[in-house]
This record gives structure tokens, C-alpha cells and sequence, in this order.
């Protein structure tokens, strides 16, 4: 009998209804990231609390913010005052150094206060989310971002009212950059409702991009190898196999005629490969990394293999597929396998804790709301992976494109590197979730604990000559993390860091005006980078030239550019590159 009192046995959820329960927060998910471009906001939430709890309990901090409060007002007045009595020259040092306020036109009252003003605020909320006792720091570095983003937002040049540029553009016009500029916002919702590619002007892929004449010799169900055809009588003996990442389409490296990487390197007596991924959906869901390690990078080494017989190849990766070659040559270095000759890591990254503040965007609850996104979709869609980096650049990527295109009505103009950065893909459900939670979450490449073949591989077998390249203004993989690509691998290094962003800083052909760089080894695993820098004088020009030198250094002699060992599926850029 039981004891009066006493609750019977909890009867065990069905795992029916679990997976019942599971569909439902997928499908919750899935239409909330619709909402927030594949952003959580539960993360977000958690960093704000956490700090908001922090600041309750610390009246040091709020002592601090009272004190700042009181003096940014006694500013406020003093600049209500002078910009009144000053209209042509009340300009503060901090509207100087901030290009959203340099134009002359807001150095007039009230225009130069409405700015003053908004740079006090945005003083006030950096001190308020910066150094509170006790929170996270990656919390703390949440919410200063955010408060940044919200402020952004609220800029007064954002604003038709608010800015005298706009406001004299209406009056000159009479209103009609106004009306160009509500076309504009029609004609770009109208593209994005309807999932329409965006009008690239005259950049079209296989007309003038990506026509560097190749053949594309091997296809699977991932990828496309194209070979270059040479342009010299002979080429180096080894060829070269570049992957780029698989979150942008290949022909970065293949822009127009003046700016290709791979035309530069093939006029220079390479024979060029390229892999170009193939663009996936739905029935890719269940791609893996290990299947893009052997599918892609491993694959396109057998064929080049084939076409080669005995010979080495120099290999290069370009951002992600520098992480992915470099997990590739860490397979091939447990397996004992010699056939890559160098390795060469563009903005490349190995170890992911200071990834920069693309890391903001990517912790557990990030990662496991857009694992029920993906499992909704079966992939990430590219706007919802390209929000995060404008993000990251929200003044020049998503403002300063607001105020011109749809407040003073002009239409940017387009170059190769937008028309190619306009071209996104999308990332296979198991892959990308793989790649958040083991690289960048996890660490396991760095930690030697990444599992291919059911086994670790370990950077530390690679004993390649490597030539890594970093760039000084990387908001994507920065620089001092593409360095940390030194601390790992136990072959001789090359180090260059060269001006320019992630992506210019790559594509930084001979000729380009304003580029420089420094070149040297680097001696030792525990080599301090801000040292290695201060000791190597900056050289102008292009680091193609140099990074041209390394290869013919590591090259043994130079055999003629003869004969097909492969037959030609499709001509260069292929089919993949369209999907």
C-alpha cells in the first residue's frame, strides 16, 4: 500500500514528444532568425543581464557614470553656447577624428551641437558597458558592442533632418534625391523579397570576371578543379593548388584582367589549380567537414597527382581554406603522405581564441540557434552569415550606404570586389555547425584534438616551408591571430603583413598605388608578433612579387608547358561558380 502523502513515480516523457517539443523550437527558431538575420537574441540577453546585475551591485561604477554624466552636460551647455556663437567653426576635436561628421557642412549651427552631443552620449555608454566589475569578459564585450550598434543607429547622420549634407542636397534638388532615393529602397526590397541576385552592373562572371582561360579537369559533388592554362614556354616543375574559402566563390583570386592573382602567378611560369566550390542546398544538409577536407582539398591533390606524376605541389588557402589546408597537410603529415612541397595561409586562422569580434557573434547559444535554423533549412543562407560581418563594420557597410543610397539618392558605384562580394553562398547544415563548435568554440585544431578519420591530427606534423600573410586592417581574421599560425608548425616560416583589409590587402596586384609591406622569418614558436613587426621596415609595393620569390626558391627546376594529362570537362570558371 503506499504511504499516504506520497506522490507516485514520475511517469518518463516519450521520446515522441520530445522530438515533438524539438520541432517546435527548430520551427520557433527558424522564424525568430528570419527576424534577426540568424542572430540570438538569447545570447545577447544573457550579456545584458549579466552586466545589468554587475552595475546594480557596484556603486563605485555608478559614482564613475555619475561624475561622467554631470561633466558631459557641463560640455553639452559650454557646446550649446559656443556652436551658437561660432556657427562656421564649432567643430570639437572628436567630430574631426569621426568621418561621419567631417564633411564641412556640420561645422553649421545647430548641426555641429546635434553632433557634439551624440559624441558625448556615445562617451557616456562606452564608459558605462566598458570595466563594470565582476561581468564576463566576453559579456562585457557583448554589450559595448551592442550599445555601439544601438548608438550607430541613432547617429544623426542617419537622419534626413539631421544632416545638413542631406538637408542641403533636398534643397538644391528640390526634393528629388529624395524620390531617387525612396526608388532605390523599393528596387533593393523588391530583390530581396523575391531572393533576386543584386544587379552587378557590368561585372558578370565568365565575361569579365574570373576569365583567366582554364579548363576545369576533375568534378565531384563538392567541387570543381580548374587548371590554368600556362602562358610560358615552361612552368615550375611543382604546381600550385590554391583553396580558397568556402564561404565566398573562388574567383576573389580571379577578379579582372589587372588585379588576378591567378593570372599574375600563371604569367610567372605557374601551373595554376583552383578549386571552386559548389554552392549547396538542401540535400547537402549532411556534408561534413571531413567530407570537405577529402572531397575537396584531398581530391583535388589525387588529380593533380594524376595529371603530375612524382612531382611536389605548393599549396595555398585564403582565409577558411587555409584552415581547411591546413587541417589537410596536418593529415597528410600523420599518414607520412609528402606530396605538398609549401604551404602558403592567406588571412588565415589556426587558432580561434582571438578571433576577433566576429567571436562576439559565436557562442553556445549563438551556435545552437542556428543549428535549429539550419535544421529547418538544411543550410545557412549567406544573408543570414553576412549580417554578423557588417555588423562588424556597420559605418561603412550598412550607414554610410543608407545616408548615399537612399537619403542623398545616389546609386554606388560598382568595382570587381563588390560585384564579388555581392555573390554569396550558403553553408551545408552539419558543416557549418562542425566548423562553429570545433574551431572556433572548442579550439580543437589548436589543442591538437581536431578528429579526421576517427583520429587527431596535429599542426605540429607539418614540417613545410609555410609563408603566411596577415593584413593590418582585418576585421575578419586580424592579423595577430593569422600570426599565431607561427606558433604551430615546426617547418620554416615566412611572415608578411601588408596593408589593407581582408579582402584588398589579398588582392594587392603590382601597380596598386599606396600598398607596402613587411616581409621576414620568423625564428622561434613563442615569437612576439608586435616585436616581429617593429623590427622589419615596411616595403613598398606589391607582396605578390615577394611571395613569387619564396616559390621559385622553393622549386626545383622548370619543365615545359606541354600536353593535357587531363581531359577538359567544362572551360574555366565552370558550372560551380554560377550555382
Amino acid at each position: 500500500m503506499e504511504h499516504a502523502g506520497k506522490l507516485p513515480p514520475a511517469e518518463a516523457v516519450p521520446a515522441k514528444s520530445a522530438v515533438q517539443h524539438s520541432a517546435i523550437d527548430r520551427a520557433f527558431h527558424a522564424t525568430l532568425g528570419s527576424l534577426t538575420g540568424g542572430l540570438s537574441p538569447m545570447g545577447l540577453a544573457t550579456a545584458w543581464f549579466d552586466w545589468a546585475v554587475h552595475l546594480a551591485g557596484s556603486p563605485a561604477k555608478q559614482a564613475e557614470l555619475h561624475e561622467r554624466a554631470v561633466a558631459n552636460a557641463a560640455r553639452a551647455v559650454q557646446a550649446a553656447v559656443s556652436c551658437s556663437l561660432a556657427p562656421e567653426g564649432g567643430a570639437c576635436p572628436e567630430m574631426a577624428a569621426d568621418k561621419r561628421f567631417r564633411d564641412e557642412e556640420w561645422h553649421r549651427y545647430p548641426h555641429n551641437l546635434f553632433a557634439q552631443w551624440f559624441l558625448l552620449t556615445e562617451d557616456w555608454w562606452n564608459s558605462a558597458t566598458s570595466r563594470v566589475e565582476g561581468v564576463a569578459p566576453r559579456h562585457a564585450h557583448m554589450t559595448n558592442f551592442a550599445a555601439r550598434q544601438t548608438l550607430d543607429m541613432m547617429a544623426p547622420s542617419n537622419f534626413a533632418a539631421t544632416n545638413p549634407v542631406v538637408l542641403d542636397r533636398t534643397r538644391v534638388e528640390r526634393g528629388a534625391n529624395l524620390v531617387r532615393g525612396a526608388r532605390n529602397w523599393l528596387e533593393d526590397f523588391a530583390r530581396y523579397a523575391e531572393d533576386a541576385p543584386p544587379d552587378t552592373g557590368d561585372f558578370k562572371v565568365g565575361e569579365t570576371l574570373a576569365v583567366t582561360p582554364g579548363d576545369v579537369v576533375h568534378r565531384n559533388r563538392l567541387i570543381e578543379l580548374i587548371r590554368y592554362r600556362p602562358t610560358t614556354k615552361k612552368v615550375q616543375a611543382e604546381p600550385l593548388l590554391i583553396v580558397p574559402a568556402w564561404i565566398m566563390k573562388y574567383y576573389i583570386l580571379d577578379l579582372s584582367a589587372h588585379n588576378s592573382m591567378v593570372r599574375h602567378l600563371v604569367d610567372q611560369g605557374f601551373e595554376v589549380y583552383m578549386i571552386s566550390w559548389r554552392n549547396p542546398g538542401a540535400e547537402d544538409a549532411e556534408l561534413s567537414m571531413e567530407d570537405y577536407v577529402r572531397l575537396g582539398v584531398i581530391e583535388a591533390l589525387d588529380t593533380i597527382t594524376r595529371a603530375v606524376p612524382g612531382a611536389r605541389v605548393h599549396a595555398a588557402g585564403y582565409c577558411l581554406g587555409g584552415t581547411l589546408l591546413s587541417i589537410a597537410a596536418a593529415l597528410l603529415g600523420r599518414e607520412g603522405d609528402d606530396r605538398l612541397a609549401s604551404l602558403t595561409l592567406l588571412a588565415a586562422q589556426v587558432d580561434f581564441t582571438e578571433a576577433g569580434e566576429i567571436t562576439l557573434f559565436i557562442d553556445d547559444s549563438q551556435v545552437a540557434f542556428l543549428e535549429d535554423i539550419m535544421a529547418d533549412q538544411g543550410y545557412l543562407k549567406s544573408d543570414q552569415m553576412a549580417g554578423a560581418f557588417q555588423m562588424l563594420r556597420s559605418n561603412d557597410l550598412i550607414w554610410s550606404r543608407t545616408i548615399r543610397e537612399y537619403l542623398l539618392g545616389e546609386r554606388g558605384g560598382m568595382n570587381d570586389l563588390m560585384a564579388w562580394n555581392a555573390d554569396a553562398t550558403r553553408m551545408p547544415a552539419r558543416m557549418h555547425s562542425e566548423y562553429l563548435r570545433h574551431l572556433f568554440l572548442e579550439n580543437r585544431l589548436a589543442l591538437g584534438q581536431y578528429r579526421i578519420g576517427g583520429r587527431a591530427v596535429s599542426l605540429e606534423d607539418v614540417t613545410l616551408p609555410v609563408f603566411a600573410v596577415g593584413t593590418e586592417k582585418d576585421h575578419v581574421a586580424p592579423w595577430h591571430s593569422a600570426w599565431k599560425v607561427n606558433h604551430f608548425f615546426d617547418g620554416p616560416r615566412t611572415f608578411v603583413l601588408t596593408s589593407g583589409g581582408h579582402n584588398a590587402g589579398i588582392v594587392s596586384e603590382p601597380g596598386h598605388p599606396r600598398r607596402q609591406y613587411r616581409i621576414g622569418e620568423v625564428h622561434g614558436h613563442a615569437a612576439d608578433a608586435d616585436l616581429w613587426r617593429a623590427a622589419h621596415a615596411p616595403v613598398e609595393g606589391s607582396w605578390w612579387l615577394a611571395w613569387v620569390d619564396w616559390l621559385r626558391a622553393r622549386s626545383t627546376q622548370e619543365r615545359p608547358a606541354v600536353g593535357e594529362a587531363l581531359p577538359s570537362l567544362d572551360a574555366a570558371p565552370g558550372r560551380y561558380v554560377f550555382g
